[in-house]
């Protein structure tokens, strides 16, 4: 949770350090959260000195003596406190890191830093405010702080201060989220990774459930026989405890390692006794209400499966989607009534109608799915359409049980881009069309999707949206999500509230009810002083409609929660604020005009008053001023702006850059810029290559596939007498695969590919999907083109254009490579050679002549190399002014980084 820098020598550049005459201000914008976990990192990022093996408590200076997570969860609601210790032991003063990660779904209510007695607390801010105020503080040349993406479940926030030799540093951190429960668990997930042996590390969860505690289990992906036994758990009626406390020596990896075996995920689960349908809790002028039945019948299904099959799908992506829908086969019911869509240029289907899953129709639809094949493009608005007809007519021509839950699962991984491609029009027609009878659930294959109409369409049509991630495990990801809504139990659920006694109501009704989840309301009393409440529950069961009254009072309520140390506060207030906030942002999201403000209005007045950072907050914490201290700024990703860490990405210089789907980092700033991501280390490496127009260089040469890229330089229209060095862009890429005899030959104005002998020739101003053997090129008009190669790497070629009467600059190419691990472990060339895993370190960082960019050791492939700390633009979001990402630029055409020179690269010609 901690991590370790080492102390700057001299003045240090702007970039990552800052002296200001006034306290200095930690923005942390955060945009929406989803589940539960946190996670402590304890990393060293600058210059580290030998640790002293005598001492594996000190790292450079700094012993991390206490790292401890506290979560009190009462009623599903949890309260959890992270909290680190530090102490500086070295002479001189020294910059401790604080970086932890949070589940998605989490509200951060604080954030303070002690330092020697004195505590710097954090401040709620609505976040245009405190943007404004930022943006003042950017202009003196402090830089930014992040919390970011770190991987499906969590975000990470990160926050450093410089201390004093021989002061303590004390992070707390608390944040507050509602537990969900799934397959008949609560879950609660927390990130493992101190990286660090800590003298004192503890986990500990308190839970309080007034319905009583029926299980609970702990277990962690680290998690050895030795470590199990550290693992302390106990449960009793309403209470349950667990803790986990590895001994020092239970840290290591060995007996004489200093390094940590704390690195994973531990999870902790439990459930609660339901003697009732439901259970109604009554506190100060609040109520919450649990409804999760048991023991129902299972209502019959009708699913559509919607699935696209374009061209982009191909590979990998459709034979996940394939090996995922046989999975799901197995699993249907004999009761259920089931059917695909595939949807390309054209729009299939297997069966006319819906069809009973017997034994003889499964198999049947086993064989059409190990069938299933990409093709044409992607006409997304048809597909849908032709799903919800046919489930319209399933229910009006009585095809399918009248007592059953119709739902629709559409995948995709692109944007609709044949018949109707507006996505205004689509959710409109989609919307009238299903009219609020079926749940749609819209799953997202990937990052080339536009992940915001998606959600759109799904929350106005009672569904929700969820990302595909392109992993090997997506197979399981969509098998997954299917077995989350598989079982519906409960149709047209209805918790109805006396409406002259509640006020501030949460959602209350909802289209199906599934098992081994939970409903939860909540709501406020009109009158404070109220102390019971009367509730009139009814849904759609199999056999007959569920209707039943509830009643509770304050004053039970109050009996079951004697044991006052495990409650924190007005927990269910701030459940019911909680809810609520997500609840108004979940309708933002599809809501626009005057409905979109009031929305908006209302979760900030609620963000505010609660102390929750959320899209419309932001939390400013003070620092010391007598410590070289940044300011920063970090705002919470949401899914709809997620994206990949490219592997390896090369971009030449614009001025405008037209960003088209799909989307990746782009650079600007001279000569072409090749920008090397490092995952691991959370950065990236850039240089460039200085050569006259006309040169050819070897991006990629795989020798075992037979894969060759490369690509022609071409200059400006005329020498610019104002530059030292000329700029030049890629004017003509040639890709060949050997293999297959193809050779594509790319320019700013024309496409050609040959295969063989044979020539077919386009222009930017076509829309084309070509399919052959082994091979599918889709060209997006005046965009992009993308070609994919059997199931090895797909390349895409992003076609950039000028404005025609621009003095100096011309139109180019800018190439991107996707799934590059399918290629060998032989693969070279400029590009190439970066397709395997690469590490560095960065040592004494000093000032640089640009002030705002410091010089640094940088020490890679035994090379010392002195690199500076830079930025290449980022023009995903912003296609006019871009953001800027930062690199380690390495100078001399990359001198040190590259293998050998790079005139090693220059070839005589593409093919």
């Amino acid at each position: 949770m901690l991590r370790v820098g080492r102390e700057c020598e001299g003045e240090i550049g702007t970039l990552f350090f800052s002296k200001m005459e006034n306290h200095l201000l930690l923005w942390i914008l955060l945009l929406i959260p989803a589940f539960a976990s946190s996670d402590f990192l304890v990393t060293r990022i600058r210059n580290v000195k030998k640790r002293n093996v005598d001492n594996d408590l000190v790292v450079n200076g700094i012993e991390i003596y206490s790292m401890k997570i506290d979560s009190k969860v009462t009623s599903r609601f949890a309260h959890n406190v992270i909290t680190s210790r530090a102490v500086n032991r070295g002479s001189e003063h020294k910059e401790v890191f604080f970086d932890v990660e949070l589940p998605k779904t989490a509200f951060i209510t604080n954030f303070s830093m002690t330092i020697d007695g004195v505590t710097y607390p954090g401040t709620i801010k609505e976040k245009e405010v405190a943007k404004k105020q930022y943006e003042k503080a950017v202009s003196k040349g402090q830089t930014a702080g992040l919390v970011k993406a770190s991987g499906r479940k969590t975000e990470k926030f990160t926050v450093s201060v410089n201390v004093a030799a021989a002061s303590k540093v004390t992070f707390e951190l608390i944040y507050e989220e509602l537990l969900k429960r799934q397959f008949g668990k609560y879950e609660m997930f927390i990130k493992v990774k101190p990286k660090q042996l800590v003298k004192d590390f503890e986990i500990e969860v308190n839970i309080f459930e007034p319905q009583g505690i029926t299980e609970l289990e702990a277990e962690g992906t680290f998690i050895t026989n030795e470590l199990q036994n550290t693992i302390k758990k106990t449960f009793s009626g309403e209470k349950g405890h667990l803790s986990f406390k590895p001994t020092l020596d239970q840290q290591r990896t060995c007996s004489n390692c200093s390094q940590s075996a704390l690195d994973g995920d531990f999870i902790v689960k439990y459930d609660v006794t339901r003697t009732t349908p439901d259970n109604l809790q009554i506190v100060n002028g609040y109520f919450v209400h649990f409804f999760a039945p048991t023991n129902l019948p299972k209502l019959p299904k009708n699913v559509i499966f919607v699935i696209d099959i374009s061209g982009s799908m191909s590979g990998r992506g459709i034979e996940q989607t394939r090996e995922a829908l046989l999975k799901i086969l197995d699993d249907i019911e004999e009761d259920d009534f089931f059917n695909f869509i595939l949807f390309g240029s054209e729009v299939h289907t297997w069966k006319e109608t819906l069809i009973k899953a017997t034994p003889e129709n499964l198999d049947e639809a086993r064989k059409f799915v190990r069938g299933i094949d990409t093709e044409g493009m992607t006409n997304l608005h048809g597909g849908l359409i032709r799903g919800i007809d046919m489930l319209n007519t399933g229910h009006e021509r009585n095809l399918v049980p009248k007592r059953s839950a119709s739902i629709i699962i559409m995948l995709t991984d692109g944007h609709p881009n044949v018949g109707i491609s507006n996505t205004e029009e689509i959710q409109t027609h989609v919307k009238k069309a299903i009219e609020g009878k079926y749940p749609l659930y819209n799953l997202g294959f990937g990052y080339g999707i536009d992940y915001n109409f998606l959600e759109k369409m799904a929350l106005e049509n009672k569904g929700l949206a969820r990302r595909i991630y392109p992993d090997s495990d997506a197979a399981l990801q969509l098998q997954g999500f299917y077995d989350e809504v598989s079982n519906p139990m409960l149709m047209d659920v209805e918790l109805n509230y006396p409406e002259n006694e509640i006020s501030d109501l949460t959602k209350n009704s909802f289209k199906h009810f599934y098992d081994g989840s939970e409903i939860v309301v909540a709501g406020r009393f009109i009158d404070h002083h109220q102390n019971s409440l009367t509730v009139n529950v009814r849904g759609e069961g199999a056999n007959d409609v569920l209707s039943y009254t509830t009643q509770q009072d304050a004053e039970q309520t109050a009996k079951g929660f004697q044991e006052q140390e495990y409650i924190f506060g007005d927990y269910i207030e701030r459940l019911w604020a909680y809810l609520t906030i997500e609840q108004l942002l979940e309708k933002r999201i599809a809501a626009t005009g005057e409905e979109k403000e009031n929305l908006t209005a209302e979760a900030l007045d609620l963000s505010l008053k609660y102390k929750f950072v959320t899209p419309l907050t932001s939390m400013v914490v003070t620092k010391p001023e007598d410590s070289n201290n940044q300011d920063g700024i970090a705002d919470k990703p949401i899914e709809a702006e997620a994206s990949p860490v490219a592997a390896v990405l090369l971009a030449p210089q614009v001025s405008h850059l037209y960003a088209a789907h799909p989307t990746w980092y782009t650079s600007v700033d001279g000569d072409p810029h090749f920008i090397i991501s490092v995952p691991q280390k959370e950065d990236a490496i850039c240089f460039n290559i200085n050569e006259n127009p006309g040169a050819v260089l070897n991006l990629i040469n795989d020798p075992v596939t037979g894969i060759t890229v490369s690509g022609e330089l071409i200059g400006d229209k005329r020498v610019n007498n104002d530059a030292k060095i000329q700029n030049t862009y890629f004017g003509k890429l040639g890709i060949a695969n050997k293999q297959l005899g193809l050779k594509l030959t790319v320019t700013p104005e024309k496409i050609t590919i040959q295969n063989g002998n044979e020539k077919t020739g386009f222009t930017w101003l076509d829309s084309v999907t070509l399919q052959q053997e082994g091979v599918t090129l889709i060209i997006n008009r005046k965009k992009n083109l993308l070609l994919k190669m059997g199931s090895g790497a797909s390349f895409v070629i992003v076609l950039h254009e000028v404005w025609k009467k621009h003095p100096l600059h011309q139109d180019f190419l800018g190439l991107y490579t996707l799934e590059s691990d399918k290629l060998s472990e032989q693969t070279h060339g400029l590009l190439g050679q970066f397709f395997h895993p690469i590490n560095f370190t960065i040592l004494e960082i000093h000032p640089g002549s640009d002030p705002k960019k410091p010089d640094a050791t940088m020490i890679i492939k035994n090379n010392e190399l002195i690199v500076t700390r830079g930025w290449q633009k980022d023009f995903r979001r912003d296609p006019t002014r871009g953001i800027d990402v930062p690199c380690w630029f390495v100078h001399n055409n990359g001198a040190g980084l590259i293998d050998g020179v790079h005139t090693d690269y220059i070839v005589s010609s593409l093919f």
